[in-house]
C-alpha cells in the first residue's frame, strides 16, 4: 500500500509540475504577444500622429493656395476693361505658381497615401482626411483652369480691342490730316506782283471798255496760268513784301479793311493781312506795280 500510494503521488506531482511548465510556457507566449501588441499599437500610434502632422501640413500649404487674382479678372471681364500688359504678365505667373504648389501638395499627398499603405495604417479616418485633401486639389485645380480661361478670354479681347484701337487711330489720323489739308487749302491765298504790261501780258489782267483804245480800265482775268501765282497759308504768314519803287494797286477784289499797305523802308513796302477770314475769301491776290 505504501509503495503504490508512493508512485501516485509522484505521478500527480509529475502532472502538477507539467502542467506548471505548460502554464508558464502560455503565460510567457501571451505577455510576448502581448508586448509584441502594445509595440505595434504604439508603432501605430507614431505612424498615426506623423499622418495627422503631415495631413494638418498638407491642409495648411492648401489654405496658402487662394485665387487672389481671380476678382480682379472677373471685374475686368464684366465692365469690358482692356488687361494692361503688367497685370496680365502678373495674373499669368500667379497662375504659374498656384499650379506648382498644387502639384507640389499632390505628389505630398500620393507619398503620403503611398506610405500608409505600405507600412499597413488602414484607418478610415485617415482615408476620409487624405480623399478630402485630394477633393481641395480637385477643386483648386479646376478654380485655376477657370482663372486661366478667363485671362485667355481676355487676352482675345485685348487683342480685338487693339485692333480695333488702332484701326479708330488710323481713322483718326487720316481724318486729322484731311482736316489740316482742308484747312491748309482755306488758308491759302495765291498772289502775283507785276507791272500793267507784264500781267496783260501773262493773261492775269485785260483791259476793257473805253472809247477808241481809251479810258480803258483793267480787271482780272478769269482765265490764267495758276503757276504765275505764289502760294500764301494765311494761317502762317501774314505780310507780303513789295518794292516801294512805284505806286501799287489792289486790282482783284480782296475787302480793303482786311489789309494795309505801308512803307518800311526806302525801297520796301508790306502787305499786310489784318483779317485772314475775310482777306482769303478772294483767292487769288493781283498786286499792279503803277
Amino acid at each position: 500500500m505504501r509503495k503504490s500510494g508512493v508512485i501516485a503521488l509522484a505521478l500527480i506531482g509529475l502532472l502538477f509540475l507539467g502542467g506548471t511548465v505548460l502554464y508558464y510556457s502560455k503565460y510567457r507566449q501571451s505577455e510576448a504577444e502581448f508586448s509584441q501588441m502594445t509595440a505595434q499599437e504604439h508603432e501605430t500610434r507614431i505612424k498615426y500622429g506623423q499622418a495627422i502632422n503631415e495631413i494638418s501640413m498638407i491642409q495648411d500649404s492648401l489654405n496658402t493656395i487662394v485665387l487672389g487674382e481671380a476678382p480682379l479678372l472677373q471685374g475686368h471681364a464684366q465692365s469690358e476693361v482692356p488687361l494692361p500688359p503688367t497685370v496680365r504678365d502678373q495674373v499669368l505667373g500667379r497662375i504659374s505658381m498656384l499650379r506648382a504648389g498644387l502639384e507640389r501638395t499632390k505628389e505630398r499627398i500620393q507619398a503620403l497615401d503611398a506610405k500608409l499603405k505600405r507600412n499597413g495604417v488602414q484607418i478610415s479616418g485617415l482615408q476620409k482626411m487624405i480623399a478630402g485633401l485630394k477633393k481641395s486639389v480637385a477643386e483648386r485645380e479646376e478654380s485655376i483652369a477657370q482663372l486661366n480661361t478667363q485671362v485667355q478670354s481676355l487676352q482675345t479681347r485685348v487683342a480685338g480691342l487693339t485692333a480695333d484701337v488702332n484701326t479708330k487711330e488710323m481713322e483718326l489720323t487720316t481724318k486729322q490730316q484731311e482736316l489740316t489739308e482742308k484747312q491748309r487749302e482755306l488758308a491759302t491765298i495765291f498772289y502775283t506782283v507785276g507791272t500793267k504790261k507784264e500781267l496783260q501780258r501773262a493773261g492775269v489782267v485785260v483791259a476793257e471798255g473805253g472809247v477808241l483804245g481809251v479810258g480803258k480800265s483793267l480787271k482780272t482775268s478769269t482765265q490764267f496760268d495758276e503757276s504765275l501765282f505764289t502760294p500764301l497759308n494765311t494761317d502762317q504768314e501774314s505780310v507780303i513784301r513789295l518794292p516801294a519803287t512805284h505806286r501799287v494797286l489792289i486790282l482783284s477784289a480782296q475787302p480793303a479793311s482786311s489789309y494795309t499797305l505801308r512803307i518800311t523802308g526806302k525801297d520796301e513796302m508790306e502787305l499786310q493781312i489784318t483779317n485772314p477770314n475775310e482777306f482769303r475769301k478772294v483767292k487769288h491776290l493781283v498786286i499792279v506795280k503803277a
